[in-house]
Parts: structure tokens; sequence; C-alpha cells
């Protein structure tokens, strides 16, 4: 039993101890495990069969790390405790899509303008299968039961927030699947499960990870009948990621609360200066956040405001290309969700953006330098 299992514990103290019952050692920290297999139980009594272990979850042992492994076991014990859920790890954010979509198998997908990682995943399965796709604005017309709708929020790379619940009933009222990337709101800044979602997923590679230095992905589900199949799914395609990965990930998930609530307040606090001062700052056009929207759901999705990644236009895109070079605390490159500031001219890595749009990722640098950063490049 963990800790945090006999009292009402609150996300910082999950994180930090939602896997202590897994504990092999008695490191505080616990190693990185390298073997790829394991020995069996030397008591030849508790040995079963494959076809006796068939109803048991595929990670309920510890014997080839394709299928299970114990760090990624601890990784997904603090991620299903700290979302309310049951936990799959994937090596990538889109190997946990495909996952989903695997699972789910659906004859149409309805997504709205997510990741063109995840629309690319999408293409490859009408490619092969003939799944078809839709915009979120064809669900009550095409949908159907067994289709799936994938609705990311907030989107990349404007930061704006879609209607979880408007969503889940109208998905639910056709018999369709609902199931949301909620990367760019983590905990503690947003849970899809509040509004009936089946499935949420988060590329774990971000805020997650949080240090730019391993890649990841996450299904989580309610059910843990779901669990079971996602894991036995992940055994035949072999995504679950390796040892190093998985330890750098529940390293950072002991900081995650410390971290998003940092990076969401400066965030917000950033996007309120430059929208008010738009007028004063020549080479700025538009900016783009939750935070902005005035919608009554953003509030009930976002209670502690808009997620730590935000979109601005400048006024050309000669502008948008020289922006990124005469920042000091911003690196010029991709991903997000890093404790270090980035910001990426979005075209050079998605053809659909606008040639004048920049994403911006705050980290965990001082508010107030950042800002002052922002505001001489952008003057």
């Amino acid at each position: 039993m963990s800790p945090t299992d006999s009292i009402e514990a609150h996300l910082a103290s999950i994180a930090i101890h939602g896997d202590d019952e897994l504990a092999r050692v008695p490191d505080v920290v616990q190693p990185i495990g390298v073997s790829t297999t394991f020995l069996y139980d030397k008591n030849p009594q508790n040995l079963k069969t494959a076809k006796e272990r068939a109803n048991q979850p595929a990670d309920s042992g510890q014997y080839y790390s394709r299928i299970s492994q114990p760090v990624v076991r601890n990784a997904e014990k603090v991620i299903g405790d700290i979302t309310g859920g049951h936990a799959v790890l994937f090596n990538s954010g889109l190997s946990a899509f495909l996952a989903a979509m695997l699972y789910f198998n659906p004859k149409r997908v309805f997504a709205n303008d997510c990741y063109f990682g995840c629309h690319g995943v999408l293409k490859l399965l009408k490619r092969n299968y003939g799944v078809e796709t839709y915009g979120l604005d064809k669900i009550e017309e095409l949908a159907e039961k067994g289709d799936v709708i994938h609705v990311e929020s907030p989107i990349n790379p404007t930061g704006v927030a879609f209607d979880f619940e408007k969503y889940v009933l109208l998905g639910h009222s056709k018999g369709a699947y609902v199931m949301v990337d909620s990367t760019f709101a983590p905990p503690p800044l947003q849970d899809p499960f509040k509004f009936g979602v089946d499935l949420v997923m988060h590329s774990a590679t971000k805020y997650f990870g949080g240090h730019s230095d391993l890649l990841a992905g996450v299904i989580i589900t309610k059910d843990e009948s779901v669990k079971k199949d996602i894991l036995q799914d992940r055994g035949y395609t072999g995504a679950i990621p390796g040892s190093l990965e998985a330890w750098l990930l529940t390293r950072s998930l002991r900081t995650l609360n410390m971290r998003v609530r940092t990076q969401a307040a400066s965030a917000n606090a950033i996007v309120k200066y430059l929208s008010e001062n738009i007028d004063k700052l020549p080479k700025l056009a538009k900016v783009y956040h939750s935070s902005l929207q005035t919608e009554e759901f953003v509030k009930k999705q976002l209670p502690l405001g808009g997620g730590p990644v935000f979109s601005i236009e400048v006024v050309d895109k000669e502008t948008a290309r020289q922006l990124p070079s005469r920042l000091k605390l911003f690196a010029h490159a991709t991903s997000l969700g890093g404790v270090e500031s980035l910001i990426e001219w979005r075209a050079i890595s998605d053809e659909r953006c606008s040639e004048t749009l920049l994403r911006v990722s705050i980290g965990v640098e001082d508010q107030e330098d950042l800002l002052q950063d922002l505001v001489q490049a952008l003057s």
C-alpha cells in the first residue's frame, strides 16, 4: 500500500509517493533497471503456464522487458494516481495515439485541427484500412456507433480550448468514443475525466517529462479492463519505452505540480500583458491563448487559467523569421513543456501554420525576465 492511499493526498504528494509500494530496494531513489529478461519464481509451485496466466494483466509479472518492466510500472503507477485512472506508457505520444486507434478500431475518426503527427497517423490508417476522417463539425451528420471523436485541448499550436462536455454529449449520443489529448494542460490544470471522456492521452515528452530529455506517451483510462487490453496490444506492437526514458520520466513526475503551476502562472501573466499592450508593440499583431477566451466552458475545464503554451502572430513573415534570434532567454527550437522557455517559428515544422505565427512555450525562468525579453524583441 502506498502512503497516499490512507490519506486524502494532493497531487504534489502523490507524485512523490504514488509508487512507494513498488519499491524493489531500500534506496530512496529507485534504480534504473537495464535487464531485458527476469528470473521466474524459484518456487516451482508458483509457476503458471501462459494459458493459466491468460486472464491476468500483461504487467502482472516481470518476464520480458517488451511486455513489462519495473521502471515503466513505477511511472505508470504515478501517472495513474495523479490522473485518477489507469495509465499505460508508450515510447512516444504518437505511439500512444496509434495504440488508441488500434484499440478502438473505428471506421470513422472525427478530430479538430490537432497535432499534425496525429493527422499523419490517421492518414496511414486511411491508406491501409480505409478509416475515414472528418472534422468535429461533421459529428452530428456522420458519426455512428464505434466511431472515435478525438479532441485536442488546449490545441497545438495556439493553446486555444475546446468544449469537452459538448463533444462528450454529442459523441455518446451517437455511440461514439471520445478521447482527449490533454498534453497542453496536464495535471493540475485540467481533468478531462470530469466531463465523461472515455480515454485521455498525453505526449509525456512534454510536461510529464518536463526537461526535454526523453520521449514518451501515455494513455489513461478509468476502466481497468481497458488498460489490460491496451497493455496486451502494447506487448505485440513493441511500443514500451526503454528503462532510461521511464526512469527519467518518473524523476520528472516528482516536480510536475511545481513546474506546471509556475509555467502556467507565468504564461497567463505574459499573455495578459501582451494582449493589453498590443498597440504598444509594433511587431505584434495577435495573441492566441485559452485565457483570452470568454466562453463559460473554459473556466470549468481550466480553473487555474490557460496552459503554459500560447502563440502570437507578428506583422510579417520576415519578422517571424528574425524574432527568435532577438530573444535572450528563449531557445529557438521545436517541442514544448521543458523547464527552459522555447519559441518556434512554427512554419518550419508544420506546413499548415501561418508563416507569421510563433509558438511560445514558457519555462520556469523568472516571469518578469521572460516578459521583458519578449517586449524588447516585439518592440
